[in-house]
């Protein structure tokens, strides 16, 4: 029977570290891609190395249209002689969903049943040890292919799938420099005659029920109905503390904060359970055990307990300032007239595509696989301040 080697590539990784070799950051859509002399570059390198004829190249990404289907680029990999598609989807918040599954299971797949005696896994992902591990089980070869950074090492390949697997190997830099480039800046159409109305500043009245639309209320405006129901204002929490309290302390009832004119309405959700005069309720803020309580112990569903975890190592203002002017001058640079609108028409939500990005291109400044929450958060809301000085709004 004849030997075959495979190659097993995802596509997000490659194309994200393949972006952050050419532009210095991991935006896919800031590099221009010529797939098929990549592929055919990634073929003779993994026949070249193994030594054995390629049985196929198994390509895995996420359909770029809704609900999974293939993009026009996508349509024309598959097309390709000896390239499979294999596509996953996108998630409403942008998340690649399904494709690490696929690829696991067809390297188990294809190990169960011999179908290769050699797998090379473009791959960087922690997510797929398992899978390799499982793959080996079966008598086959499994060799890493890593995307080379700028100093020439493996790009965001997780040490704990370097450890497991058979082998490294770098993809040929030549190949990553003649195919993949920097994206074009865009060139904005010619101007139509007169202004255009921004439907953001200007909305469209409405005849049917507005047919005689009157000024725009400006921003400290309040409506009539609105106006009439806020007469009676809710008490505050420093109005409630204020109160004197009944005697026995007991916490007065919300019921008796209310005024005579104002009509209470309960929410279905809360009930009030009468209080015995003998046995006053305590003042939760009185009480000293409960300011000095503090968590003793706790886990996470799948997780054990590690009471000795280091410190997690937290980013500096500068890594994050150097990624988000990164991300945002490569996005800056092709984006169009309508992406620059949609920027700050969806704030605070980051287009999915460059919040991926931030968050890989500070992993990647990092080292670290994971990045903690306040890292992310700051990233985030950092991003806005950037964007507004380096884009600028298009509306007010």
């Amino acid at each position: 029977m004849r030997s075959y080697c495979a190659l097993y590539v995802d596509a997000g990784y490659l194309l994200s570290s393949s972006a952050t070799r050419v532009t210095g950051t991991s935006l896919r859509g800031g590099v221009r891609v010529d797939h098929q002399a990549l592929i055919e570059r990634l073929l003779a390198q993994v026949e070249d190395d193994s030594g054995l004829p390629l049985l196929r190249v198994n390509w895995y990404d996420s359909g770029g249209n809704v609900n999974g289907a293939p993009s026009s680029s996508q349509l024309a990999i598959g097309m390709l002689p000896r390239v499979k598609l294999r596509l996953g989807r996108l998630s409403p918040a942008g998340e690649q969903k399904g494709v690490d599954l696929r690829l696991g299971l067809d390297l188990v797949t294809h190990a169960r049943n011999r179908i290769v005696d050699v797998m090379y896994l473009l791959c960087g992902d922690d997510d797929l040890t398992e899978a390799v591990e499982e793959a080996q089980g079966h008598g086959v070869q499994v060799i890493l292919v890593g995307v080379p950074d700028a100093e020439g090492r493996p790009h965001a390949v997780a040490r704990h799938l370097q450890r497991e697997a058979d082998g490294l190997i770098l993809v040929d830099t030549a190949a990553i420099d003649d195919t993949v480039h920097r994206a074009p800046p865009f060139e904005p159409r010619p101007a139509a005659a007169g202004p255009v109305p921004d439907p953001a500043l200007d909305p469209i009245p409405d005849p049917i029920h507005d047919p005689t639309p009157g000024p725009i209320p400006g921003p400290g405006h309040v409506p009539d109905q609105v106006a009439a129901s806020t007469e009676a204002p809710c008490p505050s929490p420093a109005d409630l503390a204020a109160r004197p309290r009944p005697a026995g302390g007991t916490a007065p009832s919300h019921t008796s904060t209310s005024s005579s004119s104002s009509t209470s309405t309960a929410s279905p959700m809360s009930s009030t359970s009468p209080t015995s005069p003998t046995s006053p309720t305590p003042s939760r803020a009185a009480s000293p055990d409960v300011a000095r309580s503090s968590l003793v112990y706790s886990s996470t569903t799948g997780r054990s307990s590690e009471p000795h975890l280091p410190a997690p190592l937290e980013a500096t203002p500068e890594q994050i300032e150097e990624v988000c002017r990164s991300v945002i001058r490569t996005w800056r640079a092709s984006a169009t007239e309508a992406q620059h609108q949609a920027l700050f028409a969806g704030r605070p939500t980051i287009p999915s595509d460059v919040d991926r990005a931030l968050l890989m291109d500070l992993s990647a400044r990092l080292g670290v696989y994971e990045i903690i929450e306040s890292d992310r958060l700051t990233l985030r809301h950092r991003f806005w301040d950037v964007a507004e000085e380096l884009v600028g709004r298009t509306t007010s």
